[in-house]
């Protein structure tokens, strides 16, 4: 299981936090985003990035979905011909895993695609990934110790589905105060500082 460990204390990465992708991480998978993690346990770890848009609309993949013109987000690197969502309402979709205070993983789909067809759902209330985040027992671990990733603890359910992707790594990070705060203004590229 990852841990953290920031001013001398061991915080472990739990489901409904976030991973922050430090300012400079040289991985383009994972440049400045931010990662809701879903399950961080003895056999690994699973997230979704919350702030890179595909290409894709959700009515390019289900033609019967095309009054939802909401772009799916490449969720991570690992098995991105595979789709996932994330919601704010266990009662609308059946078989989610609560994974923060209004954030839900996954369910009964085809409820889920019913439900839009007929316009009950709010589009703000539902994001789609292609792919996930996914990290072997121990790897994410090492990840941490590199200073890789920034845990912000228990996301809210408005920072994951209101914020506008593009601001939501400056966001949480400014959001977090103290040198975080800080670290939410660098450049991309150092250089032009």
């Amino acid at each position: 299981m990852a841990h953290y460990f920031h001013s001398g204390v061991c915080v472990t990465p739990k489901r409904g936090d976030l991973l922050i992708s430090e300012p400079f991480l040289p991985d383009p998978n994972f440049e400045r985003t931010v990662v809701l993690m879903c399950e961080n346990n003895e056999d690994g770890s699973i997230g979704f990035i919350l702030n890179k848009p595909s290409l894709v609309n959700l009515g390019d993949v289900f033609e019967d979905l095309d009054n939802f013109n909401k772009k799916l987000l490449v969720g991570g690197p690992v098995q991105q011909d595979s789709m996932h969502f994330i919601h704010r309402s266990l009662s609308t979709v059946d078989g989610g895993t609560r994974i923060g205070e209004g954030i839900f993983w996954g369910g009964n789909f085809e409820k889920l695609r019913i439900l839009m067809q007929e316009n009950r759902v709010d589009p703000a209330d539902v994001l789609y990934f292609l792919g996930y985040s996914g990290w072997a027992p121990g790897q994410l671990d090492e990840e941490l110790r590199e200073n890789s990733w920034i845990v912000s603890p228990a996301a809210t359910a408005a920072q994951v589905f209101d914020l506008d992707p593009e601001l939501l790594w400056q966001e949480v990070l400014k959001n977090m105060g103290g040198k975080y705060r800080m670290f939410s203004n660098y450049p991309t590229d150092p250089r032009l500082n």
